[in-house]
């Protein structure tokens, strides 16, 4: 899923960078706005969503939480999906994505369907890297990788603060941003078959609480959406540098095998920050790119 993700958002990235392909919904950038403001205006931003999301769960406004991640998720989407269909001749192909954005948007926050948030998951984060993409220059996000790897390393191994997040999102809000697979040993996995079977007719909600009842433990592999949101906006910032799909596609690998040295190497049940792996694999890629443009090879 990492790397559909990376290879959409490639493509949605790329259609927006063609001349006079704009992003729609008014979320394309003034043409004065320069790249070193953008990044501290991003940080500032940065700081500022994690402080609201922070007094909001004080204030137990876990409606209005889900309501602002339904606003969000359904711009992102629909921004992915209107790069699709861009070139159709369908009329008001904007209005189409939308449409089809909101409706997925819906399913994903407030009906807890599995299958349709991690196929939303695969468009949401080339949607949001669409848009920051073109306020971004490579010292940027050069700069931008390394202060949110050293965040990640301080809010998984310090203060636990992102273990923290991902349970009352999965709890309170009843809903992860980022991928999210549940799993069972073979044990667990009996228990389950036997519920299922035994009140077949029964609602998903009556079932849920027959498993907890039945304190069926099941497993979860998680991977939040800063982890994939970065990579994707480096590639974009390299096809919009050099116009060429080549160094981007560099740099997705060395991510993808960053991302994959991670999982072979980490220990089941523990919460590991995945962005300095990223980071370090985004680095090389860049490193190789370099090499090989001083040679001329791409």
């Amino acid at each position: 899923m990492f790397i559909i993700t990376q290879l959409i958002g490639l493509f949605v990235i790329s259609v927006y960078s063609h001349p006079g392909n704009s992003l729609p919904y008014g979320v394309e950038p003034p043409p004065e706005v320069q790249a070193q403001s953008s990044l501290i205006s991003i940080l500032i931003s940065f700081v500022i969503a994690i402080g609201l999301f922070l007094l909001l769960i004080r204030l137990n406004a876990e409606t209005f939480i889900r309501f602002w991640f339904f606003a969000v998720t359904s711009l992102a989407l629909a921004i992915a999906i209107n790069a699709f269909l861009f070139k159709t001749n369908l009329f008001y192909p904007s209005i189409i994505s939308l449409v089809i954005a909101v409706t997925l948007a819906y399913f994903k926050i407030f009906k807890r369907n599995i299958q349709i948030h991690n196929l939303t998951e695969l468009f949401i984060y080339p949607g949001i890297a669409a848009v920051l993409v073109p306020i971004l220059n490579i010292f940027g996000i050069i700069l931008f990788l390394l202060l949110i790897s050293l965040y990640d390393i301080w809010a998984v191994w310090h203060t636990q603060f992102m273990q923290k997040m991902a349970n009352y999102q999965i709890n309170n809000l009843r809903f992860f941003t980022g991928f999210f697979i549940p799993y069972a040993d073979k044990r667990q996995k009996q228990k389950i078959n036997l519920i299922k079977e035994k009140y077949i007719d029964k609602s998903d909600e009556f079932l849920e609480k027959k498993f907890k009842k039945a304190k069926i433990k099941v497993s979860l592999a998680i991977l939040g959406g800063g982890d994939v949101v970065f990579p994707i906006i480096a590639t974009g910032v390299f096809y919009k540098t050099y116009l060429s799909i080549i160094p981007s596609l560099i740099i997705s690998l060395f991510a993808t095998l960053a991302l994959l040295s991670l999982f072979l190497f980490a220990r089941k049940g523990k919460f590991y920050p995945a962005m300095p792996f990223l980071t370090i694999g985004i680095y090389l890629g860049m490193m190789i790119d370099w090499m090989l443009i001083g040679f001329h090879i791409i």
